[in-house]
C-alpha cells in the first residue's frame, strides 16, 4: 500500500526535529501542543515505527526519523523552489512562438528586439518549424502563437492575417532577367529554377501562382532553406522567387531582385493560435503587439504608394 504524507505533516515534523521538544515546536507552528502530537503520531502511525524517542524534556530522532528529516527538507526546498519559480515565471511571463523557416529569420529579430523594448518582463521561446508541425503543437499547446503564411487549414485554431508582401525574382548579377523590361512571370519558364522542398509552404505558393499563370519552371534544384536557395542562385544554378522581408536583410551584391509586372505573386503572413487553451497575458500582450505592427505597416505602405 502506498504511503501518502501531507506537507503540514512534513512540514511539522521538520519543526518539532528542529526544536526537539513538542512545547516549543507548537509554539513555533502556531498549534496546540496535543494537535502537535497527534499529527506527529499519525505519521508515525503511516510509517509502522515511532521517529522520535520521547523523553520528560526533549524528543529525539530515532534513525527512521533520521532519513525521513533529510527526504522532509529536500521536499520542503523542492516545493517552496517550484512555487518561487512558477511566482517568478507568473510576474516575468512567457511565450512559446512557433514560426516557419521562410519567417524566422527575416521577421522575428525585428519583431522580437521591438516586443522585448515594450514588454522586457516577457521572455519568448521561439520554435522554427513547417506549418504543418506547426499546427499540431497549436493544437496540443506545445506553443502559444504562431506566425506563418496563408493558406492555414486547421480546424480548431484561430487565424489572423498580419500583412502581405510582395514575392521577388531573385537572380545572379548579369543574368539576363535582371534586365528584362517588362518583367513577366512567363520569362522564367525559360530559365532554370531553385526551389525550396515540397514541406514549405512558399513552395506551393510559387507553384499555384505559376499555374494561374500556365507557366512551368523547370526545377533542377530543391533545397529545405531558403539562404541556400539565395546562395545557389548567387552560383549560377538558376533563378528562383523568394519573400520581399529576404531580400530587406540580404547585404550580398551578388544577387538582383526585381518585381514582376501585372499581377505579382505574393503571400499573407498571418499569427494562428489556439482559442480553447488559456491565454496568458504574455500571449495577448504578442498577440496586440502584432496587430499594431500590422497596422503600422499597412498604413506605411499606403503613404507610400
Amino acid at each position: 500500500m502506498r504511503t501518502q504524507f501531507e506537507l503540514h505533516s512534513l512540514e511539522q515534523f521538520v519543526a518539532l526535529a528542529r526544536a526537539r521538544n513538542f512545547t516549543r515546536a507548537a509554539a513555533d507552528l502556531h498549534l496546540s501542543q496535543p494537535a502537535l502530537s497527534r499529527a506527529i503520531q499519525k505519521l508515525e502511525d503511516q510509517l509502522g515505527q515511532p521517529l522520535f524517542e520521547r523523553h520528560p524534556r526533549e524528543v529525539i530522532l530515532t534513525d527512521l526519523g533520521e532519513l525521513l528529516l533529510a527526504r522532509a527538507k529536500e521536499i520542503l526546498k523542492l516545493v517552496e523552489d517550484t512555487f518561487s519559480e512558477l511566482s517568478e515565471a507568473s510576474r516575468r511571463g512567457r511565450i512559446r512562438l512557433g514560426a516557419i523557416p521562410t519567417i524566422a529569420p527575416y521577421f522575428l529579430p525585428g519583431l522580437l528586439s521591438g516586443f522585448a523594448q515594450k514588454h522586457p518582463d516577457i521572455s519568448v521561446v521561439v520554435q522554427e518549424d513547417t506549418t504543418e508541425i506547426l499546427i499540431q503543437r497549436c493544437h496540443h499547446g506545445e506553443i502559444d502563437l504562431a506566425i506563418l503564411a496563408l493558406p492555414i487549414i486547421a480546424k480548431g485554431l484561430e487565424v489572423a492575417p498580419l500583412f502581405s508582401e510582395e514575392l521577388l525574382l531573385v537572380a545572379p548579377v548579369g543574368h539576363p532577367l535582371a534586365k528584362v523590361t517588362p518583367l513577366t512571370i512567363q520569362a522564367v519558364e525559360d530559365f532554370p529554377f531553385v526551389m525550396l522542398n515540397e514541406a514549405h509552404c512558399l513552395a506551393e505558393n510559387i507553384s499555384s501562382f505559376c499555374r494561374q499563370h500556365t507557366v512551368q519552371p523547370v526545377t533542377v534544384e530543391r533545397t529545405s532553406q531558403l539562404a541556400t536557395v539565395q546562395e545557389l542562385v548567387a552560383l549560377d544554378h538558376g533563378v528562383s522567387i523568394v519573400p520581399e522581408m529576404a531580400r530587406r536583410i540580404d547585404g550580398s551584391e551578388r544577387r538582383v531582385y526585381r518585381s514582376f509586372h501585372g499581377e505579382k505573386p505574393a503571400r499573407t503572413v498571418a499569427m494562428m493560435w489556439n482559442p480553447a487553451r488559456h491565454e496568458s497575458k504574455a500571449s495577448k500582450a504578442m498577440k496586440e503587439y502584432l496587430l499594431r505592427k500590422s497596422k503600422a505597416s499597412q498604413t506605411a505602405g499606403k503613404h507610400g504608394r
